[in-house]
């Protein structure tokens, strides 16, 4: 996924109604107080803390039905909390209008399915939506943003290709670049691997190490989210774990009691980089 900068698509100077959009992304520090989160009438996540530095990578990990999309749903805004708040860049975001919210943090969805009788182009157009007024749209500067998009996720070429006839792993891809130019100060992907190829994955995860945003994530592979993540939480039977350093947040006690499985970090054989290795438990311990 080799985009045309380090930024994802180039939106400085979007034209919009005679106004230039504000739509050139500086990462955003994110704040969680006292927060509790429920889905439907159980509490998942209960009274959890913590602060999330502009620019940050972060991996939100824990056994299915922990609270994993749960809890981003609440950083988004889409969902209420039951308790506490969260801020980016000391506004609360649950008081944001609509637009408002949709400038401050971009959401890709698991599984998210769009339209199938749209383009893909169009999909990731919608991104722009929160900077254009009603019945706005399709001019050169916003499908050049909408291309660079998708030259960003490798996919060059594929604005005209119906939604129907993308792979799953294409799909994806193609929310990513919606994500891209929606251009906030945060970015919330839940499960962003799912239905992708080993070079697509790897790919994603290294490119949301170089945009200049603060990107919040929740992963399955504790390889990946050790590898990739600045900072990691872990969910476990309604607690949220403090927010620490991969080898603190998974080391191999937690990694035991959370998952039940043994955990080694290991250094690569080539670069030397400690890598964490995943096998069963013994059972005859």
């Amino acid at each position: 996924m080799n985009g045309p900068s380090r930024h994802g698509p180039d939106l400085d100077g979007l034209v919009v109604s005679g106004e230039v959009a504000e739509t050139t992304s500086v990462a955003g520090a994110l704040e969680v107080n006292g927060l509790a989160c429920a889905a439907g009438r159980r509490t998942v996540v209960a009274d959890t803390s913590f602060t999330i530095r502009a620019g940050e990578t972060i991996g939100i990990v824990g056994p299915n039905g922990t609270g994993k999309t749960t809890l981003l749903q609440v950083l988004a805004g889409v969902r209420r909390p039951v308790r506490g708040r969260v801020t980016v860049d000391g506004r609360v975001l649950h008081t944001l209008s609509a637009r408002q919210r949709a400038r401050t943090v971009a959401v890709v969805a698991q599984d998210e399915r769009p339209p199938a009788d749209l383009r893909a182009g169009e999909v990731v157009a919608l991104g722009l939506t929160p900077y254009l007024p009603p019945w706005g749209g399709g001019s050169p500067r916003e499908q050049q943003a909408v291309d660079e998009a998708l030259a960003t996720v490798d996919l060059a070429g594929f604005a005209e290709r119906p939604v129907h006839r993308l792979s799953g792993g294409e799909r994806q891809r193609v929310l990513l670049a919606r994500a891209l130019v929606q251009n906030t100060p945060v970015l919330l992907l839940d499960e962003p691997t799912n239905h992708l190829d080993i070079t697509h994955r790897l790919e994603l995860l290294a490119l949301t190490r170089t945009l200049n945003r603060t990107v919040v994530m929740a992963l399955h592979d504790l390889a990946l989210a050790d590898r990739y993540c600045d900072r990691i939480l872990v969910l476990h039977n309604g607690i949220a774990h403090p927010l620490a350093e991969p080898a603190t947040a998974l080391a191999p006690a937690v990694v035991d009691t959370v998952f039940g499985v043994h955990a080694l970090r290991v250094p690569h054989p080539e670069t030397g980089i400690p890598h964490l290795l995943i096998t069963q438990r013994d059972p005859t311990r």
